[in-house]
């Protein structure tokens, strides 16, 4: 793990608030009216609303309120507009990122995510996790992960059964993304016939798509249909722990493309969690789990070590802490410095 270069930095920041003003005006750009503002259990979220023919409102989510979107209000009652002219800027920027070392996502699967984008799962509240959230992590953390951790063929995205927000007016529909790429996209079967699929794959290719969503309870194993996507996602225990914190991020390549990712420290210790969670005939993924979460520790304990310590408290009273202090038993083996580190944090 080696540190961008500040300048790098420096990009990617203009990037992300670039992709948050671009995806903002493709939901509001041909309405007529004005940003609102919604507070939910102590979390402000920002809708647009507008005034449909009869006199009716109609409100568009636009997303969790923050800095950056603020800027993206002002912007709009400046008068100015978004158009190719940001787009151009935007491709301009992934270019000095991929020639500055910013972590990239492989061509196929950065066509993927810019069909999930553009198809509305994460306004809906998809989460990009796995491989691709760590790669994405690097850049927001300003980053440089070491390559071995960063092989995947996987596309994993996964979401709440329900919206704690219901936005009716937006829907996506994941099937249909996916056969629109032209990629040759076909539903993977499951174990039992009787289930839908939760998964996508290209025929005589390792590129997948997978959809997942927290447990409702111990051992469900049953798919769960998430009618908002339209698809099914496969159910895993603690999913949920992920999902409670996201973050917006840009995905560098596909023209740049903005996904939500989970919060960088609770994504380190879930890692933890994960890898000592896998049977015995995936440890090679168990390796990967461990390598990905002593990175982000790496980072963490140094420049968030606070963040640490709230994503620790956050999983108490579940069954991650002990998976988690586990995990990192395991890092102890072959990073003693970094564990120790680490530790006090968890007390």
């Amino acid at each position: 793990m080696t540190k961008l270069p500040l300048e790098i930095q420096t990009l990617y920041a203009e990037l992300l608030e670039r992709v948050i003003g671009r995806e903002a005006g493709r939901t509001i750009g041909d309405l007529r009216g004005s940003f609102v503002t919604k507070t939910i259990k102590g979390e402000a979220y920002i809708y647009f609303q507008s005034a449909e023919p009869g006199g009716a409102r109609r409100q568009v989510y636009v997303g969790r309120r923050d800095a950056a979107l603020d800027r993206v209000i002002a912007r709009h009652r400046a008068g100015t507009a978004l158009c190719a002219e940001e787009a151009r800027e935007i491709d301009r920027l992934c270019s000095l990122l991929r020639a500055g070392g910013g972590l990239t996502t492989d061509a196929a699967s950065a066509r993927v995510l810019a069909a999930l984008a553009r198809s509305g799962v994460f306004h809906l509240g998809g989460m990009l996790v796995g491989t691709h959230a760590f790669v994405v992590l690097g850049n927001l953390l300003g980053v440089r992960w070491q390559r071995a951790a960063l092989r995947t063929f996987d596309v994993d995205i996964a979401g709440e059964l329900s919206m704690a927000i219901a936005v009716p007016e937006l829907r996506a529909d994941v099937p249909a993304a996916l056969e629109a790429l032209e990629m040759g996209f076909l539903p993977v079967p499951p174990l039992n016939p009787r289930h839908p699929s939760t998964a996508f794959k290209v025929r005589g290719s390792a590129l997948r798509v997978d959809l997942l969503t927290p447990a409702r309870r111990a051992n469900q194993t049953a798919p769960l249909f998430i009618p908002r996507l339209n698809a099914a996602a496969q159910p895993l225990p603690h999913l949920d722990y992920l999902l409670a914190q996201p973050e917006r991020a840009a995905a560098i390549d596909g023209g740049g493309i903005l996904v939500n990712v989970p919060a960088p420290a609770r994504f380190a210790l879930h890692k933890l969690f994960i890898a000592v969670s896998r049977p015995v005939t995936f440890q090679a993924k168990a390796e990967k789990d461990l390598a990905q979460a002593a990175q982000l520790l790496e980072v963490l304990v140094d420049e968030r070590p606070g963040d640490l310590r709230l994503a620790w408290e956050a999983a108490a009273g579940s069954g991650l802490p002990r998976r988690m202090r586990a995990g990192l038993d395991r890092i102890q083996r072959q990073a003693p410095a970094l564990a120790a580190r680490v530790m006090p944090l968890l007390d």
